[in-house]
């Protein structure tokens, strides 16, 4: 898995409990999402409203357990931002 997955996915981990739920995803890239984009961390279209957010989700949660472990998110992000 790529090293800008790791770094996004520690962002958004507001919790710092090793998983993301919907409500981190959608609050941290709102609040977080233009720095990270500034940083290259985030491709700056990454970047979108709360829709966005949850879509990416719901994308991203392949076994429907409402939780984003690791593995679930890189695999999305890596894919989606080509990383």
């Amino acid at each position: 898995m790529s090293d800008k997955a790791r770094i996004l996915f520690d962002a958004l981990d507001l919790d710092q409990d090793g998983t993301l739920t919907r409500t981190e995803v959608i609050g941290a890239l709102r609040s977080k999402g233009p720095t990270l984009a500034a940083r290259g961390v985030l491709p700056v279209w990454g970047v979108g409203d709360a829709d966005d957010s949850s879509a990416l989700f719901d994308e991203a949660d392949q076994n429907g357990d409402r939780v984003l472990s690791f593995e679930e998110f890189a695999a999305l992000v890596n894919r989606r931002f080509g990383w």
